[in-house]
């Protein structure tokens, strides 16, 4: 990775809540077109790590760059000064969020949630954004749903929409927050399916998960994080099967009970 410039670059990033460091000096680069999984107990800093990344949470110290942009911040006469909150919606463009939940607009098909983000924001033609989403949600299996309504689809299918309205936005690298876990376990295939066709298209991801077959088969690599610190990062057969630190060791070997 030391010649090609990290799709993703955190340094050092804190983040507490009061007297919880939630996020506790992760360090993390991930390459352009590499899928990073991270697995670990609840509570471990994952989901708040993401939130850094897309500027949802105001990191406490440390840096942050994507695609080679320094997050949140401008250097200007030799200091640091904060973005406004314009600018720093601006950056977030450059990273599309999954949650654990859909946040679909309710009162929208999805064709039209997954229009609303490239016409009103990107200022792209209802033709040209209706286009586009038409082959994301064809992308997603869910071409035949363009008229459905949120309340009309299963929680999968609810997933996948909220996936190709992400996708609609043009990120340059995905986040994905336990993207199944609030899943019936029928419907967790359909979503993980659609996010391997993502991985073997070039798509840089970020992916927290519980999923370890889905890690093992898809990541490049996998990052245990505990506490809110990275415990250990390395091949998904390295952290799954031949991991070094017993803590890693531990939470694998209960997850895979």
């Amino acid at each position: 990775m030391s010649d090609i410039l990290p799709m993703l670059a955190a340094r050092d990033v804190r983040k507490t809540f009061g007297d919880l460091a939630a996020v506790d000096g992760i360090s993390l680069d991930v390459a352009p077109g590499e899928v990073v999984c991270a697995i670990g107990p609840s509570g471990s800093g994952k989901s708040t790590f993401l939130r850094c990344v897309n500027q949802l949470e105001k990191i406490d110290s440390g840096a942050i760059w994507v695609d080679g942009e320094l997050a949140g911040f401008r250097q200007a006469g030799g200091a640091l000064h904060e973005l406004s909150d314009g600018e720093i919606a601006r950056q977030r463009l450059a990273s599309g969020m999954v949650f654990q939940r859909f946040n679909l607009f309710q009162h929208m098909t999805a064709l039209q949630n997954v229009t609303e983000g490239p016409t009103t924001v990107l200022g792209r033609s209802r033709r040209e954004a209706g286009e586009e989403a038409m082959a994301l949600l064809a992308r997603v299996g869910l071409a035949e749903k363009a008229a459905a309504y949120p309340s009309e689809l299963s929680g999968g299918q609810q997933q996948r929409v909220a996936i190709a309205r992400a996708l609609a936005m043009r990120p340059k690298l995905m986040l994905f927050d336990e993207p199944t876990s609030a899943l019936d376990p029928e419907l967790v295939g359909e979503v993980l399916a659609v996010m391997h066709d993502l991985a073997k298209g070039g798509m840089t991801m970020i992916v927290v998960t519980h999923e370890l077959g889905f890690a093992r088969e898809v990541a490049g690599r996998v990052a245990f994080l505990d506490r809110g610190r990275l415990v250990e990062i390395g091949t998904a057969e390295e952290v799954l099967v031949r991991p070094t630190h017993p803590r890693t060791r531990d939470f694998v070997a209960a997850v895979l009970r």
